[in-house]
């Protein structure tokens, strides 16, 4: 989780006044601390923070091998690291 040390730059903060709808502040005040944030403001930054750099998002395609891949798995399809590599003769 962000915190104001990692803001950047020389990490002055500077105020700001914003104005939000009533029944946004109300689902704010609802979750930043359920969300493990120290206060409001640090939900806030970290908000901005993702709202100017947004997080990376996974393609369709990836979502779809990684569907693919669980599905494997639960049917057990899959085996683990080092039975393929007792298969294959690999030693650490």
């Amino acid at each position: 989780m962000s915190t104001d040390s990692d803001a950047g730059g020389d990490g002055e903060m500077e105020k700001i006044n914003v104005r939000v709808p009533q029944s946004l502040l109300a689902q704010v005040d609802e979750v930043w601390e359920k969300r493990g944030y120290a206060n409001k403001s640090e939900f806030i930054r970290d908000a901005l923070r993702d709202a100017v750099n947004p997080p990376t998002q996974l393609s369709e395609e990836a979502l779809e091998h990684l569907a693919e891949s669980r599905q494997q798995r639960e049917q057990g399809e899959t085996v683990s690291q080092d039975e393929v590599k007792d298969r294959l003769g690999i030693d650490d």
